[in-house]
């Protein structure tokens, strides 16, 4: 394999590997580490400035498939931002408490 087709295929791992973790944090796909959908927004949100600052920097430096694939995640990982941001938080069924994780999660910001 060529360096230059090496540096593709790393490029493009990179590329999937950061919207992965884009789709984590915003509760699209579980959390291999503790097998629940867990929603981070801000972090959501850094991961996808790192990708369109990626896109910058490397503008003019890129294959056209590259480019493509930066474009398209990008579209795509912006897309569901939206979309969770305007969802609606789940109520908890008649007769019981919300789950712990919203519960630990409003209380985050609270340690004094």
């Amino acid at each position: 394999m060529s360096d230059t087709q090496q540096n593709e295929n790393l490029f493009q791992g990179l590329v999937i590997s950061l919207a992965a973790g884009v789709m984590q944090h915003l509760g699209k796909t579980l959390n291999p580490l503790t097998n629940k959908i867990e929603k981070n927004l801000p972090a959501a949100q850094t991961t996808i400035d790192m990708l369109d600052m990626l896109a910058a920097k490397t503008k003019g430096n890129l294959t056209e498939a590259e480019t493509k694939l930066l474009q398209n995640i990008l579209a795509e990982l912006k897309l569901n931002y939206v979309e969770t941001l305007n969802e609606k938080p789940a109520e908890p069924a008649a007769g019981q408490k919300p789950e712990a994780d919203s519960e630990a999660g409003s209380q985050s910001g609270q340690a004094g």
